[in-house]
């Protein structure tokens, strides 16, 4: 929904409310998360720049802001720096990109060695102007806030992205900061009928025309696709058959929906909504939405910012950065647990690299009676047989033997079973880094909640012999389900029990079964409602991405096979599994909303 018509709007309101306005404090709410206190238009404002890669967001907040004072990292330093007690320069938005920038300018004074400095040596020093730009990046998961100097090179950032993360865009301290890639796709702006009608006709594999809207057009997100297309055809999933050539009114209604979408690019006429379903938000937007006005509760609003913040904060019991907190929490805890364990692991991994003595004190115990007629009384050391045998003078070659034997016999014993101990430890460092992944990515209240049962089932003590009940458990919570446009389900586990319910539980022996490979993650299940499709089963790959450990990736290896051929491992925690006969695709992470995926409720 932070697409570049809302990045467009934000601009334009930000430049209104802020600009010339004074910075008096900066905060840092989140690991991924900064908060400004602003004073502008006679009034102290609150903005919040997160590059959270679930919900990247920019807005002014209709709260007072608060943060723990403890939580510092360098990105706040240097804006503190830099930004506070700044002025607000100006906001921009480069055209059709998700992307804010806000520049600063703040008076420093230089001392001797003519570094910025915030107090004069004297009282005659005037100072120098000293300008940076806070870039906030809203694109996904690839979102960032990068502080870039008057030279154009970068202070820091609050997600640092090093060479091996990119090779086309690292994001580091004293790079030059380079824009992201240009879309090599058609400008929206300056298309015509004409156009729109050779793209349709010339692409036979996007017979969606929302999506042929999205693969083909710059800065076009899903949710403007498919308002285009419905404000042209009354059809949101509007498709045409293969073989079917598009008419020109087709095009030509095409052509006037998305002119009438971008519209407000020029006008600056912007009219933020939002659209409620059962009294939840499921979509908001700086323009009318024609898609959702009919079936959903409409709203219109005064300020984008109120629109995402409503949006962000739509669930009673808390806000998302109190989610945020809480998930951060709970990972904090999982994390101190792969840790142990980890660490457990190494221990006894290195116990078995020691164990590997033991065949040799044998070895050099046969050696020494192999050779025993050939040792002195008070020989210190024995070369023989390829060895080196260290050998005690006050002992006769015959105890020397028997003391190498004895230190053999209780080494085996001691290292029997270090491979069990090392299986064992093994598999609960997997299941830790599991439920670690499951709940960074939990979303929402009760996600959140269902992965903390998990973790605290798991580190549990067993029920004491006196027959005594443990805390009641709360309600397990159902799979999330979702229907394709053509009526095949994917069901979808997003923490341990759930992983088992959708695999063991709901699928079928002949249904598809998808995970990330060689990561933790979610499984993801594909019924079909007819036969099977292959550009579908890639959508569900690119789900089960999104539900791993490598949704921050731009592609992902993604296993599938039948589910018949997965077995759960035994004396596991939940969602453990080994699966065979499998085949691998590379996928792109995507989300639920961005596949055009839709709730069911069956």
């Amino acid at each position: 929904m932070f697409d570049t018509l809302t990045t467009a709007a934000l601009a334009d309101e930000l430049s209104r409310r802020l600009a010339g306005g004074h910075i008096q404090k900066v905060l840092q709410l989140d690991a991924e998360s900064i908060g400004f206190e602003v004073y502008a238009e006679h009034q102290r404002q609150f903005l919040i720049a997160s590059a959270s890669g679930r919900h990247p967001r920019l807005y002014l907040s209709s709260t007072r802001l608060s943060a723990d004072p403890s939580r510092v990292s360098p990105m706040l330093l240097l804006l503190r720096k830099y930004a506070r007690g700044g002025q607000i320069v100006s906001i921009q938005q480069p055209a059709l990109e998700r992307i804010i920038r806000l520049s600063i300018a703040k008076r420093f004074f230089m001392d001797k060695n003519r570094q910025p400095v915030e107090e004069a040596e004297s009282d005659i020093d005037e100072g120098e102007i000293i300008s940076v730009d806070l870039v906030a990046e809203i694109m996904g998961r690839r979102s960032n806030l990068i502080l870039v100097d008057d030279s154009g090179k970068m202070l820091d950032a609050i997600k640092r992205v090093t060479p091996d993360m990119s090779r086309v865009r690292p994001i580091l301290p004293g790079r030059p900061y380079v824009v992201p890639p240009p879309q090599t796709k058609l400008d929206p702006r300056t298309l015509t009928s004409r156009q729109i009608a050779e793209l349709v006709a010339s692409d036979e594999r996007d017979r969606d025309i929302a999506t042929l809207l999205v693969n083909h057009l710059a800065g076009f997100s899903p949710q403007m696709a498919r308002e285009a297309v419905f404000r042209a055809t009354h059809d949101v999933q509007f498709r045409l058959d293969t073989g079917t050539s598009p008419d020109s009114e087709l095009a030509l209604n095409l052509d006037v929906a998305i002119k009438s979408l971008l519209a407000p690019l020029t006008s600056g006429e912007w009219q933020p909504s939002i659209y409620r379903e059962d009294e939840r938000i499921v979509a908001y937007g700086a323009t009318r939405l024609e898609q959702f006005a009919e079936e959903c509760d409409e709203e219109t609003l005064d300020s984008i910012s109120r629109a995402i913040e409503l949006a962000a904060t739509e669930e009673s019991d808390a806000a998302p950065v109190r989610h945020a907190q809480r998930r951060a929490r709970l990972v904090a805890e999982i994390e101190q647990a792969v840790e142990r364990a980890a660490t457990r692991l190494y221990s006894i991994e290195q116990e078995q690299e020691r164990a590997k003595q033991v065949e040799r004190w044998r070895q050099q115990g046969e050696s020494i009676y192999a050779h025993i007629h050939e040792i002195a009384r008070g020989q210190t050391e024995l070369n023989a047989d390829g060895l080196t045998i260290t050998l005690d003078p006050t002992l006769t070659p015959s105890e020397n033997a028997q003391a190498y034997f004895e230190r053999y016999r209780k080494a085996q014993s001691a290292t029997a079973n270090l491979p069990e101990l090392a299986d064992a430890a093994r598999t609960e460092l997997n299941y830790l880094q599991q439920l670690q992944t499951l709940a960074d990515l939990a979303e929402g209240f009760d996600a959140i909640e269902a992965v903390r049962h998990e973790w605290e089932e798991w580190r549990r003590p067993e029920p004491d012999q006196r027959g005594g009940r443990g805390p009641k458990r709360p309600k397990r919570r159902q799979p999330v389900a979702y229907r394709t446009r053509r009526g095949d389900t994917i069901y979808t586990g997003q923490n341990g029990p759930e992983n088992d319910t959708v695999t063991f539980d709901i699928a079928g022996p002949d249904d598809d079964w998808l995970h990330a490979r060689g990561v933790p993650g979610g499984h993801i299940i594909v019924r079909w409602a007819g036969d099977e499709d292959d550009a579908i089963l890639e959508q569900a790959a690119s789900l089960a991405a999104w539900y791993s450990a490598g949704r921050t990736s731009t592609s992902v290896e993604v296993d599938a096979t039948k589910r018949r051929y997965v077995r759960k491992i035994k004396g596991t925690g939940p969602g453990m599994v080994t699966y065979r006969e499998e085949r691998t695709l590379r996928v792109p992470p995507r989300s639920p909303e961005e596949l055009g995926f839709k709730t069911s409720s069956s």
